[in-house]
């Protein structure tokens, strides 16, 4: 295949044509010039590359270096995106040459996960991806946004709630989003270029909603909380206000930061209902609602994670309790992660290790999200090496990477047929070492 369609390196030149393919790809509609150049503020020219039919663009396919959040700390990973191929050209390989261009290059960049958000979600099971954290869409209708009271002892504070525009805001917000990011598995840290996009607001994609708007929680220290969101107006025939509330993102520090966020969306004038975007499946709107099933939620697949270099990758998480297992790993796709390994960690008692992350204000701790490598387990506590002991656990490629976040579990996938337990009570020990509080959750795609 690669003779027939090589993969080569896209230059500046080649952009407009790169994306014109996956324009094709995805069928989309947008001012080719105008998305170009959005695309571009993120976009990295030395970790993209296209397949050609002669000097003719057939396929493209990309990536994006990010430290995600894993438990108890960060990694280097490969954020796989822009992957396409023309309709005329399925069939050829050519998706299959690309992703496995991608892996490689990862492993050479010394990133041990790539992570990616499927088009299709049956599509990268077979390259050993596994759907790692999933996700809540909510729909709830006026009047049916009541919450409950906050009942907990030693709770922060109140806040306030304040309304601004969102490019004024930036490093409130991200001081804000970097310490909740460190807490909670599956978020990659953001600079400057992805706040940029995270704001970005075009009229022509808008399909009618307002502009983006934004509301702050916080109080005399600084910013607790935050909510992206816009509306579309929409009046009846009856002259009754039917307007629609759309969250893009809402991040908070504490329980009463999100309380208070929720409540101011949930209870606006004139909105006939609030829309929210991607939520963690653990979302505490579903717990503060006095009725849950008002919040009309639809689950769906998150972030997918595949493991580049099996070992690297379990010793740069931390584990939720001890764990001494032998790993038999099957993977078609990256032959050297096959084989058996064994996982030691003496455990670090869940998600405590990075409670502390969860206060934003604090901007050395907020800095230290984004540097890759910090994983609890490092120093020792955890080790994976290859060994010719007796497996106590078989799985395939795309089931360590479901489990790898700690939102799947092992269990679960057992059941499924991904995971066998070769020596009773091992399957248990290393599901509970491999779950994680709070749930994995991705609060962009890429």
């Amino acid at each position: 295949m690669s003779d027939t369609y090589p993969i080569r390196d896209i230059k500046p030149a080649q952009a407009a044509e790169y994306f014109a393919v996956m324009d094709e790809a995805f069928n989309n509609n947008e001012n080719p010039a105008e998305a170009v150049q959005r695309e571009l503020v993120t976009f990295e020219f030395d970790r993209s590359a296209a397949a050609f039919d002669g000097e003719q663009i057939v396929g493209t396919s990309g990536a994006y270096t990010f430290a995600l959040s894993v438990p108890g700390g960060t990694a280097a990973t490969s954020g796989i995106s822009n992957v396409a191929v023309l309709p005329a050209y399925r069939r050829r390989g050519i998706m299959s040459a690309m992703i496995g261009g991608l892996l490689d290059d990862a492993a050479v960049r010394g990133e041990a996960l790539a992570a990616l958000f499927a088009s299709e979600s049956g599509i990268y099971q077979r390259f050993g991806f596994g759907c790692a954290a999933q996700s809540v869409r909510c729909t709830i209708q006026r009047g049916e946004g009541a919450l409950i009271a906050l009942t907990a002892p030693g709770l922060p504070g109140p806040v306030r709630i304040r309304v601004t525009a969102p490019g004024s805001v930036v490093g409130e917000m991200a001081a804000v989003y970097a310490a909740a990011a460190a807490a909670r598995p599956g978020g990659p840290a953001r600079d400057d270029r992805w706040w940029r996009n995270r704001i970005d607001d075009p009229a022509a994609q808008r399909g009618g909603s307002s502009p983006l708007r934004c509301v702050i929680a916080e109080d005399a220290g600084g910013p607790r909380g935050y909510a992206l969101y816009s509306t579309v107006p929409n009046w009846g025939t009856d002259g009754l206000a039917a307007n629609e509330l759309n969250v893009r993102e809402l991040i908070a520090a504490d329980p009463v930061a999100a309380a208070a966020l929720w409540a101011d969306l949930l209870s606006r004038d004139l909105v006939s209902q609030v829309r929210t975007g991607s939520r963690p499946v653990d979302d505490a709107l579903l717990l503060l609602l006095a009725d849950r099933r008002r919040a009309r939620a639809v689950v769906s697949d998150n972030l997918w994670i595949r493991l580049v270099d099996v070992a690297a990758a379990l010793e740069q998480r931390s584990y939720a309790s001890a764990v001494d297992v032998v790993i038999d790993v099957a993977d078609g796709v990256r032959p050297a992660n096959a084989g058996r390994w064994r996982l030691t960690a003496s455990g670090v008692g869940g998600a405590g290790g990075a409670g502390d992350a969860s206060r934003a204000g604090d901007s050395g701790r907020a800095g230290d999200a984004g540097r890759a490598g910090g994983a609890g387990g490092a120093g020792g506590a955890v080790r994976c090496e290859r060994t010719g002991d007796d497996a106590d656990v078989a799985v395939t490629a795309a089931a360590l990477g479901a489990a790898y976040l700690g939102g799947t579990r092992l269990g679960a996938l057992a059941a499924a047929g991904q995971v066998t337990e070769l020596r009773p009570g091992a399957l248990a020990e290393l599901s509970a070492a491999m779950t994680w509080d709070p749930a994995p959750w991705c609060p962009m795609t890429f």
